[in-house]
């Protein structure tokens, strides 16, 4: 049963993949996870990010190692930019400001708890890229408002302030309360944590499937320059965070890990708060799509490096 849970956790690209082209032909298939739902999903994935934690995990944020501050600082220096840099150099605001908006957003988010399972799957260094993702997504809690408006307050009215209220609310109250109940209910959490990451899957694969299936006209209309922009930031995380990573001579495994968690984002998180802050707009949209790329580069990057391990 734990082997099949397993197998099924780790064919999220295949399942992101399959659900969000089914959602352009048949959006009603998906478009009923909206509103509430959608920040409800979101709670469940950072629950069951939190239930792989515990206090030792928080203490080790306060004496991070050299791989975890170059990971966190590119998460919110180089992604930002480069998201702000693509939306600009393919002038998304001519489509649609909210485009732009979207895309910077993203650009802003922590990274993505798959990458995690990315990271597992890559033999990279699993424990780094569980402290990263933690560090980067209480960090978020004031960075992705505060970046967001700074880059992305020109193009449309961006409240920081009800932003970082937002992430609060579905970031650090489910993670809070995950660790709480695997410090102080392990036998429990035990339990439960054989089938939260597939239960997190489902979510984040009904969220993506959701926006796109409701954005289809968006999507087809936009053409060449929607699909093109986060599949260049994506690629631009992935590539500058390995290369940096060399640059400072960290092992092998580390450098695996910085590329993933860099190139990887929290396109969840992304979207519902799109979603909630940018109502009737496609801001959302890129958040989608942007789900859909990192986990299709992450999975292919993760299958070659697994490759390059065993020939080793």
């Amino acid at each position: 049963m734990v082997r099949i849970l397993s197998w099924l956790t780790n064919a999220f690209p295949l399942w992101i993949l399959l659900c969000s082209t089914i959602a352009l032909f048949e959006p009603s298939i998906f478009t009923w996870f909206k509103g509430p739902l959608i920040v409800w999903g979101l709670a469940v994935i950072m629950l069951g990010m939190g239930l792989t934690l515990n206090f030792s995990d928080v203490k080790g944020v306060l004496s991070l190692p050299r791989a975890g501050v170059i990971g966190v600082i590119c998460q919110f220096l180089l992604m930002p930019a480069l998201g702000w840099g693509v939306a600009t150099m393919l002038k998304l605001d001519e489509i649609d400001p909210s485009l732009a908006v979207g895309l910077i957003l993203v650009s802003c988010c922590p990274g993505g708890t798959a990458s995690n399972v990315v990271a597992y799957l890559a033999k990279a260094n699993v424990a780094l890229s569980v402290l990263m993702t933690m560090c980067s997504t209480f960090a978020a809690i004031v960075m992705t408002p505060l970046l967001t408006k700074w880059l992305a307050g020109a193009l449309i009215e961006v409240d920081a302030w009800a932003l970082c209220k937002s992430t609060a609310q579905v970031v650090l109250i489910p993670v809070v309360v995950g660790i709480l109940v695997n410090q102080f209910l392990p036998k429990f959490s035990e339990k439960v944590r054989v089938g939260s990451p597939l239960i997190s899957v489902i979510a984040i694969v009904l969220i993506v499937a959701s926006i796109i299936g409701g954005s289809r006209e968006v999507i087809l209309e936009a053409g060449w320059r929607l699909l093109a922009a986060p599949a260049l930031l994506h690629i631009g995380g992935f590539g500058l965070g390995y290369l940096l990573a060399r640059l400072i001579r960290l092992p092998e495994a580390s450098c695996r890990t910085i590329s993933i968690e860099v190139g990887m984002q929290n396109s969840g998180l992304g979207a519902s708060l799109a979603k909630k802050h940018f109502p009737g707009t496609a801001a959302a949209v890129p958040c989608a799509i942007s789900s859909v790329y990192h986990c299709l580069i992450g999975s292919f990057l993760a299958g070659w490096w697994r490759l390059r391990a065993s020939k080793e």
